[in-house]
């Protein structure tokens, strides 16, 4: 039987940058369009004996802003893909799209070319918090995409909310929310603001203007509950869902499964290889035309590296893990994790149903911090089954540490 795969599909170009993003984007560059689309479309062919053997069933356009690269060339870079791969006949196909770039034509022939997944990246319904932020759209834009999206025949619309904004209050961000659900989306993504070192809102990060880590706590909770009763499952720390709208692309990434990217910073994992291309828009199509270099960094994963993702990314998820499943994966006890989680559920951060640990609401609040303990106490545990095979001590008084990768969180690609 083939085996699923998921495609991820890098467009960088934006008409001005965020203020709070580090995820690579490039301005003022849209003369390079034309170029970068034949380089995807030259990378895809050139790669696609790599694809025999494999069912595509998610495809992601993400950025940057993909709708700002124009409906005729995000066809021809999806045809490609169909005419290379085996593209099944009801994979999810997900555009990110920003409100002022989303015009009713552009979707409709999108929507006729197979995608059928539309990510709204939203952030507030307060357009002072927006022009705060550096975006260029205003909540009535909004509101026009997703009447535009739904006109165009899409069924399955997302919608990005950001909270712990500058100077926003707990009435501001449940005024905001529930302006958004009113949208009707079926996919909701809530994300704390991260002010993460390299871009203009670095200056802010000590501003008492910036909601503290109690108030940001208090938002998430709110909501976590609101969204709950209006019937937004949660799956993952940030995302909620109503039923059969789960992004079954970013699943993927936080089950383990197998998805390969193209385009500038596009990330894959393929095999037991995780590799990057270049973040940087000229490397990326100079090596494609020349037939070079395009991948900046590869690693592989296994075994203790293997089971140390599979601990961070499921506990990640409303899935979470189980003793027998860690086994499969790397053939050593988890007796100092599951310590840890027991302790965890005393203090209502975790739970256990049918032999799997979740978090709870409140857990996924902390997770960052509780998935970093539980790698260490993996770590530790994994020193304890080693050393006793060990025929002769250290003989440099070093001891020797097994590093981790460590959570990030916000949006995944």
């Amino acid at each position: 039987m083939d085996k699923k795969l998921g495609i991820y599909i890098h467009i960088p170009f934006c008409r001005s940058r965020c203020l709070y993003c580090d995820f690579y984007s490039t301005t003022g560059r849209d003369n390079d369009m034309a170029r970068y689309e034949a380089a995807l479309r030259r990378h895809i062919r050139e790669y696609s004996p790599q694809l025999d053997g494999y069912v595509i069933d998610t495809v992601y356009f993400g950025g940057g802003t993909p709708s700002r690269f124009g409906a005729e060339r995000l066809i021809a870079v999806l045809d490609e893909l169909k005419r290379r791969g085996h593209v099944s006949t009801d994979a999810e196909i997900t555009l990110e799209a920003n409100p002022e770039s989303t015009m009713r034509g552009e979707l409709a022939r999108l929507r006729r070319a197979g995608f059928n997944r539309l990510s709204l990246g939203v952030q507030s319904a307060d357009d002072k918090a927006l022009r705060g932020l550096g975006r260029v759209h205003s909540f009535r834009d909004a509101e026009t995409a997703v009447e535009a999206a739904r006109s165009a025949g899409f069924r399955n619309i997302g919608v990005d909310m950001m909270y712990g904004l500058p100077g926003q209050t707990g009435a501001e961000w449940s005024d905001s929310l529930l302006r958004a659900m009113a949208l009707g989306p079926d996919h909701i993504s809530c994300y704390g603001l991260k002010i993460e070192e390299g871009t203009p809102f670095y200056i802010f990060r000590d501003s008492p203007f910036i909601p503290d880590d109690d108030k940001q706590a208090d938002m998430y909770l709110y909501a976590v509950d609101a969204l709950s009763r209006f019937g937004y499952k949660q799956y993952e720390v940030s995302n909620f869902a109503r039923r059969g709208s789960v992004s079954q692309h970013n699943m993927k990434y936080w089950m383990g499964g197998e998805y390969i990217g193209f385009g500038a910073s596009a990330h894959s994992y393929i095999g037991s290889v995780r590799y990057a291309m270049f973040s940087d828009l000229d490397r990326y199509m100079d090596g494609v035309e020349s037939g070079g270099r395009v991948v900046e960094t590869r690693e592989e994963i296994v075994g203790f590296e293997l089971a140390s993702e599979y601990l961070m990314l499921r506990l990640r998820t409303s899935e979470g893990v189980s003793e027998e499943e860690y086994y499969s994966i790397y053939k050593c006890g988890m007796n100092r994790v599951l310590e840890l989680l027991v302790s965890y559920s005393e203090r209502g951060w975790a739970v256990e149903r049918d032999g799997r640990w979740r978090f709870t609401p409140e857990g996924f609040l902390l997770s960052n911090t509780l998935i970093g303990e539980i790698l260490d106490a993996q770590t530790r545990e994994r020193a304890e089954a080693v050393r006793p095979w060990q025929t002769a001590p250290q003989d440099d008084g070093q001891t020797t540490l097994f590093g981790h990768s460590r959570v990030i969180t916000g949006k995944v690609y």
